[in-house]
């Protein structure tokens, strides 16, 4: 069993749910990602940069996609407590997992268009 699955197995069952929902959806949406354990929670890495972090509170999930990652969804996360790179999904409410979709392909997107970026020209 790797860190990710003892984090996630250390919750009651309801968190484990949510918190398995949202590692599938990264998997799905970024499949050849590093998956690691940082900044004592789950994360990812893509092109050699953070994508993104989740972790588990009491009363909420955190979900990190970095401050490009939050302030491009601006509107979208106004009704979570939220930060410049954090937003706290209450799990008293319906978790917002086509948003998290969302958040997660825009920061694979971007990954790897930082990676393009730095790739030497070739010439033709």
């Amino acid at each position: 069993m790797d860190l990710v699955d003892q984090y996630i197995n250390r919750f009651p069952e309801a968190t484990q749910d949510f918190l398995r929902q949202i590692r599938q959806i990264i998997l799905n949406e970024a499949p050849d990602a590093e998956e690691y354990f940082s900044y004592g929670m789950p994360a990812y890495r893509w092109c050699g940069k953070p994508l993104v972090y989740y972790a588990a509170f009491q009363k909420h999930i955190g979900f990190y996609a970095t401050p490009s990652g939050h302030s491009t969804f601006r509107e979208e996360l106004s009704h979570y407590k939220h930060g410049k790179g954090s937003v706290q999904f209450p799990m008293d409410e319906p978790l917002p997992f086509d948003l998290i979709r969302q958040m997660v392909q825009f920061r694979k997107t971007e990954n790897e268009h930082i990676l393009s970026m730095k790739l030497p020209m070739t010439k033709t």
